[in-house]
């Protein structure tokens, strides 16, 4: 049964955000020293326009005019280069700090031990790995350097108008308190808005996944039907969702653009009345009226990204949530285990409600050729999954040597045991990149002769990818298999898939991956079975019959009568 991936706490997505900014610092103290000087240069032209309005109105000469005009463009051309500058700082850093936590989400991924992997929502963790890791990229890409100039820039601003007349500051800021009160009703609305966002989002990836992946069972068992009800209401429910969160934007830009054009009205009025009473000149008043207009602009860009800082937060949340995936503990590799696999009364239960494996007692000798047998739930493959160490029983034991299966190494269990399944992934890369995954520093020669065992032709260089046949991507995953060289091969539905004529080809490749190993195979197909040294025989959980092709015939239980319906004359062996 999957059960749903964990999402990080704000905390934790801070203390990720600080991680990243850490490990640029050199680039965020850079953006930070040039924003600043850029936002003291953009400070100067206001300043300076109320000081040419002054020396005009006290009757200067030209001379000084041209002189404090010339230094206006000065300032600007300075400040329009110091933000080029910062912001192609900002951006690489942004793409840096995007490939980080590509490769974090990546390594935390491909580190999932498979028996964890195997139950978590496929749907929901390829959304985190696209949708979610994109959307923080992109934002870091554009937020770091954005957020930061426009904060510095207002701070700057705000800062400046106070310094400049106090009285004009005071009333500024006091106009903006709207503008504070919505962002503040915002966010107290948005993180879990924007969580059920992505969280649907991933439902609804989940439910299309699963429905490709089935669709051959969809179609047999005719659940058209059935599961076009579940995507449409994963549609519904990201609608909903989508439609939520989007109220709340329609409530908090409406009312800060009303209140981001309060301050430069109060100002104009409380200004108008000093200057009425002589109290300020005209040009404190037009310049404590630039630095607000131009407050605007830095704080309409903070808006905006308030709203899509929600978003990626929520990402960055489900990002971030693969790292409290609870990780198993480190596995201590085990010395000489030799070859004998052990069952002691197993038990297993995937929801721990019911059992689907009762008291399972098996040992498989060394170079044993077994066969499991038993009709659909029987729980054949469940017991394939605990003897690979896929899985671990509920109680009881399954082990190589003494040493439990599912406590070895990774690397050391598929040098032991490896499980071979009708699904296969072929890369789209080069034959020698698919094949060294097996065995990284396996040599050229090593590579054709798996190539060779399993009835393959080809150049180690050639390009494979997903159009590769299922007989020819089986047989780059046969050739793996001899490559990781492991002394027991478990075989369910290894072929099911397959068309008879191509199945038989494979089967015959599997020939030679096979001599000399210990051999389990899931039996779909009796013929399996009878060439077998020993069969035994699953049925409701639990193993019922244990012995050869003819003693189990003979004793006419479970398997005989299988074997009769199958073949139809029990004398013909």
């Amino acid at each position: 049964m999957s059960r749903q991936l964990p999402v990080a706490g704000p905390a934790e997505v801070r203390a990720a955000a600080l991680r990243d900014l850490g490990a640029d610092r050199r680039a965020v103290a850079g953006v930070v020293l040039v924003n600043g000087l850029a936002s003291a240069a953009g400070l100067a032209a206001p300043w300076l326009l109320g000081r040419i309005i002054d020396t005009i109105r006290a009757g200067g000469g030209l001379g000084t005019v041209d002189r404090l005009a010339f230094a206006t463009l000065v300032f600007t051309v300075v400040q329009t280069v110091l933000s080029w500058w910062v912001l192609k700082i900002g951006y690489r850093f942004g793409e840096r700090t995007a490939a980080r936590v590509r490769e974090r989400f990546l390594s935390r991924a491909l580190a999932l031990p498979p028996r964890e992997a195997d139950h978590l929502p496929a749907g929901d963790l390829i959304a985190r790995g696209s949708t979610d890791a994109s959307l923080v990229a992109s934002t870091l890409r554009s937020a770091v350097p954005e957020v930061l100039v426009a904060l510095m820039h207002a701070l700057f601003l705000i800062v400046a108008v106070l310094l400049l007349d106090l009285r004009l500051g005071l009333c500024g800021l006091i106009c903006l308190l709207g503008a504070g009160a919505a962002v503040r009703w915002y966010l107290r609305r948005a993180r879990p808005a924007y969580l059920a966002v992505a969280a649907t989002g991933a439902d609804l990836a989940d439910a299309v996944v699963s429905t490709a992946k089935g669709a051959r069972t969809v179609e047999l068992l005719g659940l058209e039907r059935r599961r076009s009800e579940v995507t449409e209401s994963a549609v519904a429910r990201a609608r909903t969702a989508r439609l939520d969160a989007l109220w709340l934007r329609t409530v908090l830009f409406p009312w800060v653009d009303v209140s981001l054009a309060l301050p430069v009205v109060g100002v104009l009025l409380v200004g108008g009345a000093l200057y009425a009473d002589n109290l300020v000149s005209l040009g404190v008043v037009v310049t404590a009226t630039v630095y607000l207009r131009q407050l605007v602009g830095p704080l309409d860009t903070l808006m905006l990204w308030i709203e899509q800082l929600q978003g990626a937060g929520a990402s960055y949340a489900r990002v971030e949530g693969l790292a409290d995936v609870p990780e198993p503990q480190p596995a201590v590799p085990a010395r000489e285990l030799g070859d004998r696999i052990q069952v002691h009364d197993a038990h297993f239960s995937y929801t721990g409600a019911r059992d689907v494996l009762r008291g399972i007692d098996l040992l498989v000798q060394p170079g044993e050729r077994l066969a499991i047998v038993g009709t659909s739930g029987a729980g054949k493959s469940t017991l394939a999954r605990l003897l690979a160490g896929l899985d671990r029983p509920r109680t009881g034991s399954v082990t190589i040597g003494g040493t439990p299966v599912a406590d070895l190494p990774p690397e050391q269990l598929r040098e032991h045991v490896v499980l071979i399944t009708q699904d296969h992934h072929v890369f789209h890369d080069t034959v020698r990149d698919n094949l060294l995954i097996a065995k990284p520093d396996a040599t050229d020669e090593e590579l054709y002769a798996a190539l060779d065992a399993v009835g393959r032709r080809g150049e180690l260089d050639t390009e494979v990818g997903t159009d590769l046949d299922d007989a020819a991507a089986q047989q780059l995953s046969l050739a793996r298999v001899v490559l990781a060289d492991p002394h027991t091969l478990i075989l369910d539905e290894a072929t099911a898939l397959l068309d008879p004529k191509t199945a038989r080809r494979t089967e015959q490749s599997l020939a030679g991956v096979l001599r000399g190993r210990t051999v389990i195979a899931i039996a779909h197909r009796l013929q399996t079975a009878h060439d077998a040294d020993r069969i035994a025989v699953m049925e409701d959980g639990r193993l019922v019959e244990l012995g050869t092709h003819d003693e189990l015939v003979s004793a006419g239980g479970v398997y005989g009568q299988l074997w009769r319906a199958w073949h139809g004359d029990p004398a013909e062996r």
